[in-house]
């Protein structure tokens, strides 16, 4: 059992011994009122197994058989071993009429050694800057523009001058753009 379902196990048991009501446990779980009915019926048949999923361990409604996937990827080493999932897809159905995802076939792909998986490039943490000490030491400049006055008059940046080492505004004024000069 999953950890899911030993926790549902704890509740369901309590609503079987009457301490708890359906409705508590349906929100406890976040699941029905009916679903909890269902789960309380078969508990009482089968006991903790009425909490395991019973697909678990079948293979998918949806699985590929092992014989067409053969096909087709002998298709694919024959004419398109050279080619992207994305186009080997496009290919195969515009020529062959075999619809699969592109996200099957990459899978295939890879497993065959037709393909190789991009390998994911690594965030490069930067460390914060410590802010100055002393008031007026370093004072940062930074321009924001935007339609200030709501349409009454042209757009214009807004220039603010901040001290570092307390965050206060120390200037602000609005010019026409965000230029060296102003």
């Amino acid at each position: 059992m999953s950890e899911k379902e030993v926790d549902r196990l704890s509740v369901i048991k309590e609503v079987y011994t009457g301490q708890i009501k359906t409705k508590d446990a349906a929100e406890l779980l976040g699941i029905t009122d009916r679903q909890i009915r269902r789960i309380l019926r078969r508990y009482g048949n089968i006991g903790k197994a009425a909490l395991v999923s019973g697909h678990r361990g079948k293979q998918s409604n949806n699985k590929i058989s092992s014989r067409k996937q053969e096909s087709i990827m002998s298709i694919v080493r024959r004419h398109y071993y050279d080619f992207g999932p994305t186009l080997t897809c496009e290919k195969l159905d515009e020529l062959h009429g075999i619809i699969v995802s592109r996200e099957t076939v990459r899978k295939w792909m890879i497993y065959e050694g037709l393909w190789r998986t991009k390998k994911k490039k690594k965030r490069q943490i930067h460390q914060l800057r410590d802010r100055r000490t002393r008031y007026g030491e370093m004072i940062q400049i930074d321009g924001s523009p935007h339609d200030w006055f709501e349409g009454r008059r042209a757009k214009c940046t807004l220039i603010v001058y901040i001290d570092d080492a307390t965050g206060r505004l120390m200037k602000l004024k609005f010019f026409e753009s965000e230029t060296t000069e102003s």
